[in-house]
């Protein structure tokens, strides 16, 4: 049985395309949509949606290709585009009368908020990102041997394949690696919830790569375009993250404000899996960006 967060409904609602999406939805006022990252689930917002829900109503879908929600088949370049999975997003919230919403994204789901961010101005009020930076900063931060920090982003940009059936093989291994190596705090994710994730992931292998593999392609086109209009993101943004930019050697907070003029930044000690781990400190920065 899929888990999901308690005390929360749990639908099937539409995205672009003909994709359905599987979501969480709870709580009642102003609406607030949450985006999880790799190798996770929605699952991953359990303590902070319970959180928020006294005062927002909150959204927690499975991105399309990961958990309950549809994984279709990467018939061109667009299929899994963060620009496409931003579609969904802002298809899913109107699909439960929401023209407008703020938005929370971690890891991968960040990604798909930042582009919802620069393609859909007019629908968000509020844009918060988790540990990331754009795609497009991503590739040019990592060079030299540092960059083996993100290996899983070189394997799974390859063609289809390769990547695929050596993921397929061993699956638990895989995924279950980035679960050790990237949580600060392994208490903070029980033996319920990982199984639940590394089972998830597992029966998403395909779709997983076809996600990151647009990001070694058609989404480094999508931002490089709004690098060279000058876009940038008009509605209040907080970034949270762990130092990388002292790790990889780049001004974390600088390549962030080039994106987001009305930018707070932050820092956090906690592992990747920030929302598990710290789930105080991300509820009272997602609690901070709305009242801003």
């Amino acid at each position: 049985m899929t888990l999901t967060i308690p005390g929360f409904d749990h639908l099937r609602l539409p995205g672009a395309d003909g994709v359905e999406l599987a979501a969480a939805v709870g709580g009642s006022g102003s609406p607030l949509v949450l985006l999880h990252g790799f190798p996770q689930t929605h699952l991953m917002w359990r303590h902070v949606a319970g959180r928020l829900a006294d005062e927002h109503t909150v959204i927690c879908p499975d991105l399309r290709g990961y958990g309950a929600s549809d994984k279709p088949a990467a018939t061109g370049p667009g299929t899994y585009a963060k620009r496409t999975m931003a579609d969904d997003v802002v298809t899913l919230a109107a699909a439960l009368g929401h023209e407008r919403f703020a938005l929370v994204g971690h890891d991968r789901g960040a990604l798909v908020a930042l582009r919802a961010g620069l393609d859909h101005p007019e629908t968000l009020t509020h844009l918060g990102i988790l540990d990331i930076v754009p795609t497009l900063d991503m590739w040019n931060v990592l060079h030299g041997t540092s960059a083996a920090v993100g290996y899983h982003l070189f394997l799974m940009a390859q063609p289809p394949g390769l990547p695929e059936v050596m993921i397929a093989n061993s699956a638990d291994a895989f995924f279950g690696s980035f679960l050790d190596a990237w949580a600060g705090d392994p208490a903070a994710m029980p033996e319920e919830v990982r199984a639940e994730y590394l089972r998830a992931s597992a029966a998403a292998v395909t779709s997983i790569v076809a996600d990151y593999r647009a990001s070694a392609g058609v989404d480094v086109e999508h931002d490089q375009a709004d690098l060279d209009a000058g876009s940038q993101l008009a509605m209040p943004v907080t970034v949270v993250q762990q130092d990388w930019g002292a790790q990889l050697g780049y001004d974390a907070a600088a390549v962030w404000k080039a994106w987001a003029p009305d930018l707070d930044h932050r820092l956090t000690r906690a592992g990747h899996f920030m929302a598990e781990e710290a789930p105080d400190e991300i509820s009272a920065a997602i609690q901070d960006l709305l009242a801003r």
